[in-house]
């Protein structure tokens, strides 16, 4: 069922305490920040000033109403104006356990709040729009991890052959019974099918060439008997001995989180998920992004037993709702890899990961041609063993094709982390990252948004893995592509690490959320508690008095690429961007850019030119700004883009 209640925006002044040293005497000198030991720190006084607005912005606190509260692990802007927050299970296995999935519609404009039915558990997949609007949404949690204390009964994957090439298909049940000479019996997690073998003729000669298919089994006695360190063939109880297992071990070691094959398409009008078809590969910690002709690419994540993808990505074709593999697109990426469309539809690979993976497989930053799978490396980047949980953005405006790099940490659950930026240019022919200036601290879980003055605000984040040692960072910071350098931001009251976002809304304002640390306190002896609140900052652009340019209409249809439009208003106004709206998780948005439009003044308003590259402006709904000779945005209103 679905419930709607409208609550009041409740703001909340910082304690000064709040503010710490850490914010406290932060001056700019040749583009990074420093400490000043004799400046104080920013008090909750001085932030209410509107000279201090002007400069640095604001932020205010939503007190989001009880029951719709949510652990926002997936967040959206709709071309409704609406944000879809996915929580799926929350990273609570208890929610897991009892079936509970949740998802919720929250309208800025109207601040209503909407519970959606949530089929599966979403949680940690991927997602991306489609040109009419609607969100995919793949992958997700088909099973928690189990660690390695609580690994009772060995366990692993095992792949069952057919040899027999004359007989049907063979279903072995879930709960077949796996032996092996030694008398050793494991049982099968799941129902599988093998198709019989196929005959071949090679060299004057029939070879049969097995079927087979993979399944998860557990070991019938727990304990450490039932061990296997190497590779070892089982028989199967019902079946002939042309159909067999083998596994590479059996052991009880900690079991990764294991993925969901889950598909759908959350309709913005129905405000509803639709079911499509069913990924080729079931994925956890996937990346989806827009590829030629409104189509989505998935790539990496862990499959239906918790082990990464070696390269095996799909597409979906929106045109038959299902996904297809694609062999020949055979890549390896660790997980939630930082991916980027460019103007010749090749994708960039950033170097930003979530970490699951090899540590140095699949690293390599780089652009990648889906039209032959050549992938041609970008170097140059600093502390490349950083690169987990760091922030990757298109940077505005798209034309520029230039990504910045900042933050990150070491592999798994290092502590350690990097103040790093570095900035590629990828319209050169050999392009190769250079350094940027450092951000104020090293940063894990920095969240950027791409703001429509064709500056990027940067929040958040923690200094350790998960905020440990209460490590989280209560700073912002605006960078600039023109000059590349950072500006101080007034600094957020929430802390956000693990599990948090932060989108560009309608009219102009960055709202974040989330936020899942380990621990709540500096000793790391009091369970973490997932963030709830939402933030929202208001830029300095918005605290600069007077009116802002107004759009008073935009074309009903669809804009076309290379294309001339119309759009109505009296202000004065010197630029116009389209922004196409976030859908992010991890810190990995594949979505957001900024494109800029030429402007040319008509009667009732302005003419507004789009460049014609689908690979530079994606087919789907943008956040049309129009910004006066200040720089002040417009509320932006949403325009189509066939």
């Amino acid at each position: 069922m679905k419930t709607t209640r409208r609550a009041p925006l409740r703001r909340r002044i910082r304690n000064t305490a709040l503010v710490g040293a850490t914010v406290a005497g932060l001056v700019v000198v040749n583009g990074s920040f420093v400490a000043s030991a004799t400046s104080s720190a920013v008090t909750a006084y001085q932030e209410s000033r509107p000279e201090y607005r002007a400069t640095h912005g604001s932020w205010s606190v939503v007190e989001v109403p009880e029951e719709f509260r949510v652990n926002a692990i997936h967040a959206a802007m709709l071309s409704t104006g609406k944000m879809l927050v996915i929580a799926g299970s929350g990273n609570d296995q208890e929610q897991f356990d009892a079936g509970t999935f949740t998802s919720i519609l929250w309208d800025p404009a109207t601040d209503t709040y909407e519970e959606i039915p949530t089929p599966e558990d979403l949680f940690c997949g991927g997602h991306a729009f489609l040109p009419n609007g609607n969100l995919l949404i793949a992958g997700g949690t088909r099973r928690y991890e189990k660690l390695e204390g609580q690994v009772t009964h060995a366990a692993g994957p095992v792949v069952l052959k057919n040899e027999s090439p004359d007989s049907a298909a063979v279903t072995v049940p879930k709960g077949a019974e796996l032996s092996t000479a030694t008398g050793l019996r494991y049982r099968t997690t799941e129902d599988a099918v093998l198709a019989p073998a196929v005959k071949m003729r090679m060299d004057g000669e029939t070879m049969v060439h097995a079927s087979e298919t993979e399944v998860w089994a557990e070991a019938v006695t727990e304990g450490r008997g039932s061990v296997l360190p190497q590779p070892t063939q089982f028989t199967v109880a019902g079946q002939p001995s042309t159909v067999y297992g083998v596994a590479d071990a059996m052991t009880l070691d900690k079991q990764e989180y294991q993925g969901l094959d889950a598909s759908y398409e959350f309709d913005v009008h129905q405000e509803r998920y639709v079911p499509t078809g069913r990924l080729q590969e079931a994925r956890w910690y996937p990346t989806l992004i827009s590829v030629e002709g409104g189509n989505v690419l998935a790539v990496s994540g862990l499959d239906q037993h918790g082990v990464v993808l070696d390269g095996q990505n799909e597409v979906y074709e929106r045109s038959a709702r299902q996904w297809f593999d694609k062999p020949g697109l055979n890549r390896y990426f660790p997980t939630y890899p930082a991916l980027f469309r460019l103007a010749d539809d090749r994708l960039f690979y950033s170097g930003s990961n979530a970490g699951y993976g090899s540590a140095t497989a699949g690293r390599q930053p780089g652009v990648w041609d889906l039209h032959d799978n050549s992938f041609q490396p970008v170097g140059g980047l600093r502390d490349p063993e950083m690169n987990e949980t760091s922030t990757s953005v298109l940077l505005p405006p798209a034309q520029e094709q230039q990504v910045l790099i900042a933050g990150g940490g070491g592999v798994g659950d290092s502590m350690e982390s990097t103040a790093r930026t570095d900035v590629v240019d990828l319209s050169r022919p050999q392009p190769v990252y250079t350094p940027g200036p450092d951000l104020p601290s090293p940063t894990r879980y920095l969240s950027a948004a791409v703001l429509p003055d064709d500056t990027v605000l940067t929040t958040g984040g923690s200094a350790k893995y998960r905020g440990m040692d209460d490590s989280d960072l209560h700073l912002a910071q605006i960078y600039h592509p023109d000059t590349r350098t950072f500006t101080a931001a007034a600094a957020p009251h929430v802390g956000r690490d693990y599990h948090s976002e932060a989108l560009l809304l309608p009219d102009g304002r960055v709202l974040t959320l989330g936020s899942d640390p380990l621990y709540s306190d500096a000793g790391n002896s009091v369970p973490g508690t997932f963030e709830q609140r939402l933030e929202i900052y208001t830029p300095p652009y918005l605290h600069q008095g007077g009116e802002r340019p107004v759009i008073d209409s935009v074309p009903d249809a669809p804009v076309q690429r290379g294309t001339t439009f119309h759009v109505g208003s009296s202000d004065a106004v010197t630029t116009a961007r389209l922004v196409r709206p976030s859908a992010v998780t991890h810190v990995t948005d594949t979505e957001q850019r900024s494109v800029a439009l030429d402007v040319t003044p008509s009667a009732g308003g302005y003419d507004l030119t789009l460049a014609p590259e689908e690979g530079l402006t994606p087919s789907g709904w943008y956040m049309l700004f129009l910004l006066d000779a200040r720089g002040v945005p417009s509320v932006a209103r949403w325009v189509q883009v066939a």
